[in-house]
């Protein structure tokens, strides 16, 4: 089971790879959203903002956020951690409900290249 300081890595990782990404990318992620990551199985919630291209993972929080934010992911820690390292394909986690994924759907499509 993954642990929390793994997850956080992984996540920063993913912020990193954003933040070199192409310049499509980095438009699509251009967007002002608040974003959150709860990883289910150690019930905490990592949170963060979407602005200018960049991801910025902020705080950790027990179980769930009482404000809920604009982009929500939610996931175990293994299947995080996979995501992240490609050995998971993002459609396939997605559709078999392995992470799941509440956006408005503007977002939803304004987003699509980053997914």
């Amino acid at each position: 089971m993954a642990t929390i300081e793994e997850c956080r890595a992984a996540l920063e990782e993913l912020a990193g790879r954003l933040a070199s990404a192409s310049a499509a990318v980095r438009e699509a992620a251009g967007v002002e959203r608040t974003v959150s990551c709860h990883v289910t199985d150690l019930d905490v919630t990592f949170t963060g903002r979407l602005s200018g291209g960049r991801l910025e993972v902020r705080d950790v929080l027990p179980g769930r956020p009482s404000e809920p934010a604009r982009i929500r992911l939610s996931t175990t820690g293994d299947d995080l951690l996979a995501l992240v390292a490609g050995t998971l394909p993002f459609p396939r986690a997605w559709a078999t409900g392995r992470l799941r994924l509440e956006a408005p759907l503007r977002d939803l499509l304004h987003l699509r290249t980053l997914l």
